[in-house]
């Protein structure tokens, strides 16, 4: 037992003099150079996955992603985003927040009641990652300013309950070659879809070429939402942005995931453009 006892002393020196002479393997990767050293620590986990790694982040690092609307869709996105380390956000709303927005919109707090929703948007993606650059636009998003706004844009995110807006965010992109990224809510279920005709899909107008009429898709406000719902749609937002800019993966492009949260199922459907859209042409 003794010299067993001494063996195991003198491997543990032996080992401790080897480990001393090693050369430590360098800090910043190749893979991950442009990234500061607390910004390698925070985006670790994105960096060990195969699909994003260094490049991925540093592709995150210099998008510049719009969001429409910072509300129940908007303010998951907008959260997930920043957590991620998209380098530039920008956000468009022009409402403030109401105490009723609270059971479901995680970017605002009761404090902020009152304020304007982009400011306190920006105020909570601030507070999460500095290293973010948030742009707060309090207006509402029209004809007259979405291609001036949209061109300093790499992706454009659909987080509003306008379909006046979903349709003026879908020809500004359209027109400018950007994809549109759009999910809708209602009550219990919710669907997503990227829309880019310049990748070969439909846009927005191909799918819904008409509005639907009046009282057949009522508001959250007329007809009430289960306050995890927007949290579901808008992460899947914040995921299909991140694997879009950074490669990974398979876009939702041609495709619509709708999801019935109240009985657990969720389907895809294929879609197509539409020959003779007065839009993207078909």
């Amino acid at each position: 037992l003794g010299g067993a006892a001494v063996l195991v002393l003198l491997y543990r020196r032996l080992l401790k003099a080897l480990q001393a002479k090693a050369t430590p393997a360098p800090e910043v990767p190749v893979a991950a150079e442009g990234l500061s050293e607390a910004e390698l620590d925070r985006y670790a986990r994105h960096i060990f996955l195969r699909e994003i790694g260094g490049t991925g982040q540093r592709r995150l690092k210099r998008a510049r992603v719009l969001v429409i609307g910072a509300g129940g869709l908007g303010s998951p996105a907008l959260m997930y985003l920043a957590a991620a380390g998209v380098g530039t956000l920008g956000v468009i709303d022009d409402d403030t927040v109401d105490a009723t927005n609270l059971q479901r919109q995680i970017a605002h707090t009761d404090d902020r009641v009152g304020m304007p929703k982009v400011f306190s948007a920006a105020a909570a993606i601030r507070a999460l990652n500095p290293h973010v650059t948030v742009r707060p636009y309090q207006r509402r998003l029209t004809a007259e300013i979405a291609g001036e706004l949209f061109a300093d844009y790499d992706l454009v995110i659909d987080g509003t309950d306008s379909l006046a807006a979903r349709r003026v965010a879908n020809a500004a992109c359209v027109a400018r070659g950007l994809p549109f990224l759009s999910a809708a809510i209602t009550q219990w279920e919710g669907q997503i879809s990227l829309y880019h005709p310049a990748s070969g899909g439909p846009c927005y107008a191909c799918v819904f070429p008409q509005d639907p009429a009046p009282g057949l898709v009522p508001t959250c406000a007329e007809a009430g939402v289960a306050g995890p719902l927007p949290g579901v749609l808008g992460s899947m937002l914040a995921l299909e942005a991140v694997k879009w800019i950074t490669g990974a993966g398979e876009p939702m492009g041609g495709r619509m995931l709708i999801y019935d949260a109240l009985y657990g199922e969720t389907r895809v459907v294929g879609l197509k453009r539409r020959a003779g859209c007065p839009v993207c042409g078909g």
